[in-house]
């Protein structure tokens, strides 16, 4: 499987649907054109209209979020950060961080973890879309998302220098980690994730997550 840059040529719309991992037609973004779309767009749609899309072959997607996604994100966020800044470690973002994976290619992780050696000088970027590349890269799986689509994102994580994937599944409540494009590890509610090797020492108890979408007053 290529990486789709923006240098990628695409022929038609239903070729391009389908090596984005055909996602479905009404999260790809028709104006700017597809095939034409820049960084630019992407800040400026975010700062405009509060959408977040990534970027991939000059076309601009629409990032698959819901509630129940936002809040097991929001979740798993804060035992990483709560890890990471103890140690001081580095940095975790959210389901608005983005980062260039290579050039005109723009993914956003629904959670992610940075460490300080692989920020540029050390900070923190004052770029909205810096070049980075995660070590943990975490997806929280949306019902409009394709098997496809993450198989696709998956490879060019690991392309850019990711080192573990997690993606999570709130319909099955299972996560499947990955340290390779494939085959992936599947965990169920009753088993403990750890963050080896990116985060040693770092457990997340699957059951305790899922149970978020359980709570009631």
């Amino acid at each position: 499987m290529s990486i789709l840059t923006a240098q990628t040529p695409v022929g038609t719309l239903a070729e391009l649907v389908e090596r984005l991992g055909d996602v479905p037609l009404e999260r790809i973004r028709s104006f700017p054109y597809p095939g034409t779309a820049t960084e630019e767009d992407v800040v400026r749609i975010e700062r405009q209209e509060n959408r977040l899309c990534e970027l991939v072959a000059g076309a601009l997607v629409e990032k698959a979020m819901g509630f129940r996604e936002s809040l097991l994100a929001v979740a798993i966020a804060s035992a990483l950060r709560e890890f990471v800044t103890r140690r001081n470690l580095g940095l975790v973002t959210g389901e608005g961080g983005m980062m260039r994976l290579f050039a005109g290619v723009v993914r956003i992780p629904d959670v992610a973890y940075v460490a300080w050696s692989r920020l540029p000088d050390g900070v923190v970027p004052d770029n909205p879309i810096p070049r980075l590349a995660p070590n943990l890269a975490i997806e929280v799986l949306s019902r409009s998302n394709t098997a496809a689509e993450m198989r696709t994102k998956r490879v060019e994580y690991f392309e850019a220098g990711v080192d573990l994937v997690w993606i999570v599944d709130p319909d099955q409540r299972r996560v499947t980690v990955y340290n390779a494009p494939e085959p992936g590890r599947s965990y169920g509610a009753g088993d403990t994730l750890d963050g080896a090797p990116v985060l040693p020492g770092f457990t997340l108890e699957l059951k305790q997550l899922f149970a978020e979408l359980d709570r009631c007053p």
